[in-house]
C-alpha cells in the first residue's frame, strides 16, 4: 500500500518522536509517478471501505463518525502503535477527544494503505499531523 507521506519521511517522524517529540509541523511529500487519478482512486477505496464497514451502523459512515466501542474496535492498532499512542498522549497530555482524533486519523490513513489493521507507521503520521495542529 502507499502511505500519505514517503516511507522515509515517515521513519524520521517516528525516530524524532522516540528521541525528543521535535514539534515541527509535518511537511507533504510528492510521491513521484502516483497521478492525480492513482489518488483519487485510493480515496474513492478508502471511503468505499469505510462505507461498507459502518453499514448497518446508526449515525457512522466514516471513521470520523465512529465513537466509542466502535471506534476501539476497527481502529485500535497493533501492540507497536498502541505504545507509541500511549506515550504520545502521556507527552502531548491529549485529552479523550484528541486520543480518538488520532486513532480516527490513524484508521483513515491505514485505509488510504489499504491495511485491515492499523500499524504503529500509521499511528505515527496521525501523531505527526496533529503535532503539526498542537503548535498552531
Amino acid at each position: 500500500g502507499r502511505s500519505v507521506l514517503s516511507a522515509e519521511y515517515t521513519s524520521t517522524r517516528v525516530a524524532r518522536l522516540e528521541r525528543g517529540w521535535n514539534r515541527a509541523p509535518p511537511r507533504r511529500v510528492q510521491r513521484s509517478g502516483e497521478s492525480s487519478s492513482t489518488v483519487a482512486a485510493r480515496v474513492s477505496a478508502a471511503r468505499d471501505l469505510q462505507a461498507s464497514r459502518y453499514d448497518g451502523q446508526t449515525d457512522m459512515r466514516s471513521n470520523a463518525d465512529a465513537a466509542g466501542e466502535v471506534l476501539e474496535e476497527v481502529a485500535t492498532p497493533d501492540p507497536e502503535g498502541r505504545d507509541l499512542l500511549m506515550r504520545a498522549a502521556e507527552r502531548f497530555r491529549l485529552s479523550a477527544r484528541g486520543y480518538h482524533r488520532v486513532m480516527r486519523v490513524a484508521r483513515t490513513i491505514a485505509d488510504l494503505d489499504a491495511s485491515e489493521q492499523v500499524r504503529r507507521h500509521h499511528v505515527a503520521e496521525a501523531v505527526s499531523f496533529r503535532m503539526g495542529t498542537a503548535t498552531a
